[in-house]
């Protein structure tokens, strides 16, 4: 799958809206500098920081990857033709991205030892489940830590405070689903990916 100008997409979005560096940062919560290096593809930014980022534009995480372009529904999708949303670290990628009016998203996730979703904890609207692949993750939803392993799951309400973090030595693969499809909503909403 070819890779994502995240950069030149920040910039073409922030420029669109007539915004500096300095005031998209501040709108933000981050430093300039972050979005000067994001923009450059100096760094790639976390999830729960390009979140932020975009919920300053506003934008959601759907649009920003899919583009403007929305694609017709169709029913099958090649492992090469999904949305790669992740951050560079942890890979998410969505499936039918551009489809107009989905009402789920569907997500291919995948955690390297040691990756997590970030220090903050998530929350924002719907629900979110999925079962775990192969290896094993840590899930801590309003408190309660658990560790998954292959074949187990997980759903609850994406309203509680909730981290997702692989505590293993392996890559960690989950297929997930969330409702209302958070990646193509914008505001505050923010799936673990």
């Amino acid at each position: 799958m070819e890779g994502f100008d995240v950069g030149a997409r920040l910039r073409e979005l922030r420029k669109g809206r007539k915004l500096s560096q300095r005031e998209l940062a501040k709108r933000a919560g981050v430093t300039n500098s972050t979005i000067s290096l994001i923009e450059q593809n100096s760094v790639s930014p976390s999830v729960s920081s390009l979140k932020k980022i975009l919920d300053a534009l506003p934008v959601s995480i759907s649009a920003f990857f899919a583009g403007d372009e929305p694609a017709p529904p169709r029913a099958f999708y090649p492992a090469d033709e999904l949305t790669e949303i992740g951050d560079g670290h942890l890979s998410w990628r969505l499936v039918a991205a551009r489809r107009p009016d989905r009402s789920m998203s569907i997500i291919h996730e995948r955690y390297p030892p040691g990756a997590d979703t970030g220090e903050e904890m998530l929350e924002h609207e719907g629900e979110e489940g999925g079962v775990v692949i192969s290896g094993e993750i840590e899930i801590t939803v309003a408190g309660e830590a658990k560790i998954l392993r292959a074949g187990d799951a997980y759903y609850f309400d994406s309203r509680l405070p909730h981290r997702f973090r692989n505590v293993g030595d392996a890559e960690c693969v989950i297929v997930s689903a969330n409702s209302p499809p958070t990646f193509a909503e914008g505001g505050r909403e923010l799936h673990h990916a």
